[in-house]
């Protein structure tokens, strides 16, 4: 493994089916595109169908477009239940930020909903199909979350779309090491990651307010364009590293960089919490128990 990794590592992937949530724009996209491109056969699971075409034309590689909304467990179990054949590696990449409190088709909090509960089901439905590993997408942020198994749902609490963002942040990673848990408790060879990509100056954020003059030149040297953002996930699908890693850019306070193995939070790392989790989440979507 190289000390500075780029895509220019990554292996000849033939044979591999992959597939990559939220492929449509951003990190996914650019994830997608290096799949194929170095061999794998890779499904866009997207929203908007149109759109998944039109950006997978647009690049070389054996690709395929099916709908999936990460924020409705009713298109979640569709996707699951039509699917026939192996998967080498699921990446649950979808995801949505710092968006007003709004609740998903199924009552959840927008974020919880869309960043964790989907990606649970979808893993949970997929699983047996799954032969390498799940990549997850969190964030740094998952350090500033906050776990409240009796308010998931900011019920209770009031709602602020920061917090709402770090905490399903943080359940995407307590999600990612309990999964390693349960597969290591089974003899499973599947391998589960969670990852973050640092800033990567996506459309995720472009509703907060954009970024221009010179805000957009700092952020030219501070952040990750898309391109770079998606590093991480391409190096934990594909590298021989451990099931429970936690990956992200090395430099820059891990803002941009070349990706490597990195310590999570001290929460992240709670088995009880997780365990916890788990179990609600399992219990809520009706699926993982």
């Amino acid at each position: 493994m190289k000390a500075k990794w780029t895509p220019k590592d990554l292996p000849d992937l033939s044979g591999r089916t992959i597939i990559v949530t939220g492929a449509s724009s951003g990190i996914g996209l650019s994830s997608a595109r290096e799949f194929a491109q170095h061999g794998a056969k890779v499904i866009l699971a997207v929203r908007d169908l149109e759109k998944g075409v039109r950006v997978s034309s647009q690049f070389s590689g054996d690709t395929q477009v099916l709908r999936l909304d990460v924020a409705d467990l009713e298109s979640v179990r569709s996707f699951c239940a039509e699917w026939r054949g192996p998967i080498d590696t699921l990446v649950n990449n979808a995801g949505i930020m710092l968006m007003p409190a709004v609740r998903t088709i199924d009552d959840f909090e927008l974020h919880i909903g869309t960043n964790h509960m989907g990606p649970f089901a979808l893993t949970n439905l997929l699983l047996p199909h799954i032969t390498n590993r799940v990549v997850t997408v969190s964030s740094f942020l998952h350090f500033r979350g906050r776990i409240h198994l009796d308010d998931l749902n900011f019920d209770h609490r009031p709602y602020k779309a920061i917090n709402a963002y770090e905490d399903s942040k943080l359940a995407n990673m307590l999600f990612a090491f309990e999964l390693q848990r349960r597969l290591d408790e089974v003899h499973s060879p599947v391998r589960s990651i969670a990852v973050h990509p640092g800033i990567a100056r996506t459309n995720l954020i472009s509703h907060v307010g954009g970024l221009n003059g010179a805000v957009s030149k700092l952020s030219q040297r501070l952040f990750n364009d898309e391109d770079q953002g998606a590093w991480p996930t391409l190096f934990a699908a594909t590298e021989d590293i451990p099931g429970g890693s936690y990956v992200g850019p090395r430099s820059l306070f891990h803002l941009r960089g070349s990706p490597s193995i990195q310590r999570s939070s001290k929460r992240s790392r709670d088995a009880s919490v997780a365990s916890r989790l788990w179990e609600a989440s399992a219990r809520l979507t009706q699926t993982g128990l």
